[in-house]
């Protein structure tokens, strides 16, 4: 099942390598590099699943996942938080899946395999 995946990641290489797994994996992928634009994609057309790293410039990936899980027309998506972090230092509720970094396109497929 092709499912709307939208990546949000600061960093240009690994949005570009998420990008890639995710459309290899046969999604449609839309990107944003801030929380904000994230969040106004995501509203804007509801995706089924979002990924966010945990550490963005402006709002972080926590405001992020607070802002999709308090409006009706997101509150529905899947997200799966993607991080450096331990994942004992975290600390998010309300996700769906994690994906730490460094990652391959085996762990990518495991954590959206799970999700969508």
């Amino acid at each position: 099942m092709v499912s709307k995946v939208l990546v949000i990641e600061d960093d240009q290489d690994i949005l570009g390598l998420l990008a890639r797994h995710l459309q290899d994996m046969g999604h449609e992928v839309v990107l944003a590099q801030t929380g904000e634009r994230g969040l106004d994609l995501a509203r804007a057309d509801p995706p089924d699943v979002v990924v966010v790293d945990i550490v963005l410039p402006g709002k972080d990936g926590r405001w992020v996942i607070r802002e999709l899980r308090a409006d009706p027309r997101t509150r529905h998506c899947q997200v799966v938080v993607t991080s450096m972090l331990d994942p004992g230092d975290i600390r998010v509720d309300d996700v769906d899946g994690m994906l730490l970094k460094p990652f391959d396109r085996a762990a990518v497929w495991a954590a959206l395999g799970r999700v969508s």
